[in-house]
């Protein structure tokens, strides 16, 4: 039996707002998306499903960030159940003296939020799904055409050799270059582990659906513990691409004290202060010697295609080491 995209998601009461107007807004001139966020129309669907491909939670906590920051209601489920390998990522489970209490399943949740200006915009906020991502997307892509949506954005981040003590950067990337024209190119074709918010605007772009995102860029020694910083710049580009208007004020404040704790931590060892040093030396080199480019790896040059395949790979086989499958 044909399994249906739709079949993956429930629409709740609170998506009529958005059904009422969503073929009449579908198909906005893409060109008022190439402009300045000022002159966007159209309905923002912003995501953070990145699962193990998101270093140090980054999209996952700017996410959750905005839903404890702004109005919020779930208009749609997606059956997480179907979606997710509960061996890979165990559900947690509440034990009280003698029995079971709760079960905490895996969430894969679409919210109407209203930003600070009153904006409203969507938010598909959980888990990476582990299985059926065509599908899973082909029932993303009927929602973004049932709802109105014009612009799909992804929060994410990668592991790369920065250091911590200079400004957080970040890779954009898009459907179409006229969307994220202000930002660099830094490298060309290259290889590297898939996900299914990848999949998703490959997808949106094959169907003509304007879809970028902003991959920021951690620390590779910080990429497996929480780093605010780098959720704190994924929201300010955020603003910067959409025009949205979003809390941050108690994400620098996070920030600022986990920098410190940083720098307290990484003086005690002479040999991660070396390393940290050699990265801001090779920081400063490339961005003295090319302004507005903040990429760097040995002697000042961007990263190869090979280096920065090897720096993700590394990446998720630590994450599979922290989280093995049940059974292997």
């Amino acid at each position: 039996m044909t399994q249906r995209p739709e079949d993956l998601v429930e629409l709740l009461p609170g998506a009529d707002q958005f059904l009422a107007g969503g073929e009449k807004n579908h198909g906005l001139a893409r060109e008022e998306a190439a402009g300045g966020p000022e002159g966007r129309g159209g309905l923002v669907l912003v995501h953070d499903i990145a699962g193990d491909f998101d270093a140090a939670h980054a999209g996952a906590l700017a996410g959750s960030h905005l839903l404890a920051g702004l109005p919020h209601e779930v208009i749609a489920r997606f059956d997480a159940d179907a979606l997710v390998d509960y061996r890979a990522h165990r559900p947690r489970v509440t034990f009280s003296g003698d029995r079971y209490e709760t079960f905490h399943a895996p969430e894969i949740q679409l919210y109407s939020v209203e930003d600070d200006a009153g904006t409203p915009f969507l938010l598909l906020h959980g888990t990476e799904p582990d299985f059926q991502w065509e599908r899973f997307v082909a029932a993303i892509a009927q929602l973004v055409q049932r709802l109105g949506v014009t612009s799909v954005v992804a929060l994410h981040a990668i592991p790369m050799p920065v250091p911590h003590t200079r400004p957080v950067t970040v890779t954009a990337h898009a459907t179409r270059r006229a969307l994220i024209e202000q930002y660099p190119v830094y490298w060309g074709e290259m290889r590297i582990p898939g996900s299914v918010a990848s999949l998703l605007e490959v997808r949106l772009g094959e169907a003509g659906v304007d879809a970028l995102g902003v991959a920021v860029h951690v620390p590779h020694y910080l990429a497996q513990a929480t780093y605010p910083a780098a959720s704190l710049t994924l929201l300010e580009h955020l603003e910067q691409l959409t025009g949205l208007h979003v809390p941050v004020e108690s994400l620098r404040e996070a920030a600022e004290t986990h920098r410190t704790e940083v720098d307290e931590q990484i003086a005690r060892s002479a040999e991660n202060t070396a390393v940290v040093a050699a990265l801001e030396q090779q920081y400063d080199a490339f961005t003295t010697a090319r302004e507005n480019s903040d990429l760097l790896s040995e002697e000042g040059a961007v990263p190869t295609a090979e280096e920065i395949g090897a720096e993700f790979e590394r990446f998720l086989a630590d994450q599979d080491r922290k989280h093995p499958r049940g059974g292997e």
